[in-house]
C-alpha cells in the first residue's frame, strides 16, 4: 500500500476500494503515516466526498482498528447517545446518569472539543481525579454496578479514529459527512452497541449550518449504523444559540450539577435532554411511547436517583464521591469574573453561536493546537436566552476569565455576538425533526 496514491486517486474523485481503505487505516493505527499524510487524505475527502460503500468501509475499518467491547454479563440492554457538537451542549453529562437510572446500560464513549465546539471529556476532566481513560475491566465494573460510564477512547478502542480526530480538529476537516460518520460511528461500532441515538446540530453553531445538511448527515448516520446492525435514530436540533445557559468546562459541569437537582426547568436544555432519554428507552424496548419514555425519565431526575447514578460513576472513575453535595469544593473558578451588559433595550433576537465557541477557546477554554493545555475555569455562565426582554445595562451573560485584559476581550466579543431587535423573535424549535 502507497499512502500517496490512494491519497492522489481520492484527491482526483476517484471511488477507492475497501481494501485500500483498510489498508489506509491500518497504517494510520499502527503510526506508519505523517500528519502530512493523515490531513491531506482528510482535506481529500472533504473535498471530493465518499459513496455510502466508501463510508461504510472507512467506518467499518476504524471500528476494527483496536479492540471490539462484548457485554455478554450484562443484563440490561445496551444503549448510547452522541452529539455532532455544538455551544453549550452538555447533554451526555446528564442523559447518561437519566438512562442509565430508567434501566438502560451506557457505555458512552466521548470526544474532547473539535473546533468550536466543547468536548465532554474536556468537561470531565474539570473533576479532580476523574479518569477518562480507564482500563477496560474498570471501564466494564463501572457500567455494570453504576449504570453509566462516560470515558473517551483508550488506545485500545478505534485507535484509528483518535489520530483522525486530531488531525482533523486542526486541519478544517471537521465538517466533512463521511468524516464525521465514520468518526462517531467507529466508536460506537466498538463500544458494543445494541441501539444508538444521535444528535444532530442545525445552525450557525453546527457543523452543519443548515437542516438540509443536517438531515444529510443524519440520514448518512443512521443508514451507516443500522446497516452495520446497531438499532439508529437522530433527532435534529437546534443550535442557533448556545444550548445551555453556560458555554466552557467546570462551568457546564456546575450546569450539569443543577440540571441533576431539578434547577434547569423549562429550559431548551431540559425539552433536549428529556427527548434523547425518551427515545433511548423507546429504541431499547424499556418504554412503550416516547411519553412514557419521557415520564420515566421525569421521575428518575424528580427522585435523585439520576444525580445518584452521576455522583456514583464519578466516585468509580476516581473523581470526589461527594462532588455533587460539594461542587464548589472541587470546581475550580476562574480569578475573574465579569458581566456582559446589554447594549441597549430590547429583545434578544439572535446570536452568533459559533462566535461564542470561538471565544470559550479564545479565553483558553478550548484548543488551537492538538497540545494545547486547557483552562476548565474559564468561560461563559448566565446567559440569557433568546426571546429574552432585556433592557441596556442589564446582564446577558458572565464572563469567567483568567485576568482582567481577558475578560474585557472575551465581554467585548460576546456583546458582539448577541443582536438586540426592537421586536420579539420568531424563534426556531429546539427539536427539528426526527430520522
Amino acid at each position: 500500500m502507497i499512502p500517496q496514491e490512494i491519497i492522489r486517486r481520492k484527491r482526483n474523485g476517484e471511488e477507492l476500494a475497501s481494501n485500500d481503505i483498510s489498508s489506509f487505516i491500518g497504517a494510520l493505527a499502527a503510526g506508519q503515516l505523517s500528519e502530512g499524510q493523515i490531513g491531506a487524505f482528510a482535506m481529500a475527502v472533504w473535498f471530493k466526498g465518499m459513496s455510502r460503500a466508501e463510508t461504510v468501509a472507512l467506518t467499518l475499518a476504524m471500528a476494527n482498528s483496536g479492540d471490539r467491547l462484548e457485554w455478554a454479563d450484562i443484563d440490561r440492554p445496551v444503549a448510547d447517545k452522541h452529539s455532532t457538537g455544538g455551544v453549550g451542549d452538555n447533554v451526555s453529562l446528564m442523559l447518561a446518569p437519566i438512562a442509565a437510572a430508567c434501566g438502560l446500560a451506557v457505555p458512552m464513549i466521548s470526544g474532547r472539543g473539535l473546533g468550536h465546539t466543547g468536548g465532554t471529556l474536556d468537561k470531565l476532566e474539570s473533576i479532580p481525579g476523574y479518569t477518562i481513560t480507564p482500563d477496560a475491566d474498570l471501564f466494564r465494573r463501572v457500567v455494570k454496578e453504576a449504570g453509566c460510564a462516560i470515558i473517551g477512547q483508550t488506545g485500545a478502542l478505534a485507535p484509528a479514529d483518535g489520530r483522525l480526530y486530531a488531525v482533523r480538529d486542526v486541519t478544517a476537516t471537521v465538517d466533512s459527512i463521511p468524516l464525521i460518520t465514520a468518526s462517531i460511528l467507529s466508536k460506537k461500532l466498538a463500544a458494543g452497541l445494541q441501539t444508538l441515538v444521535l444528535d444532530v446540530k442545525a445552525g450557525n453553531g453546527a457543523f452543519m449550518a443548515d437542516r438540509d445538511q443536517a438531515e444529510n448527515l443524519a440520514r448518512s448516520l443512521v443508514d451507516v449504523a443500522n446497516g452495520a446492525g446497531v438499532k439508529t435514530s437522530a433527532l435534529i436540533t437546534d443550535m442557533n444559540e448556545p444550548l445551555a445557559d453556560s458555554a466552557g468546562n467546570a462551568v457546564e459541569l456546575r450546569n450539569c450539577l443543577d440540571f441533576l437537582a431539578g434547577r434547569k426547568g423549562n429550559t431548551r436544555l431540559e425539552a433536549v435532554v428529556l427527548a434523547f432519554a425518551a427515545e433511548m428507552l423507546l429504541k431499547s424496548g424499556i418504554a412503550a411511547s416516547p411519553d412514557e419514555g419521557e415520564a420515566m425519565a421525569r421521575q428518575a431526575l424528580s427522585s435523585g436517583k439520576a444525580a445518584e447514578v452521576f455522583a456514583r460513576m464519578v466516585s468509580m472513575l476516581g473523581g470526589p464521591a461527594d462532588l455533587v453535595e460539594n461542587r464548589d469544593k472541587y470546581l475550580a473558578r476562574a480569578p475573574v469574573e465579569k458581566p456582559v451588559m446589554a447594549a441597549r433595550s430590547g429583545w434578544l433576537a439572535a446570536c452568533d453561536a459559533r462566535g461564542i465557541g470561538v471565544s470559550v477557546i479564545d479565553l483558553g477554554g478550548g484548543r488551537r493546537h492538538p497540545a494545547d493545555r486547557i483552562d476548565h475555569r474559564v468561560g461563559f455562565s448566565e446567559l440569557l436566552p433568546l426571546g429574552t426582554r432585556v433592557t441596556a445595562g442589564e446582564p446577558i451573560a458572565l464572563v469567567h476569565a483568567a485576568d482582567e485584559a481577558a475578560a474585557e476581550r472575551a465581554a467585548a466579543a460576546l456583546a458582539a455576538h448577541y443582536s438586540i431587535a426592537e421586536d420579539e423573535p420568531a424563534l426556531s424549535p429546539v427539536i427539528a425533526g426526527l430520522v
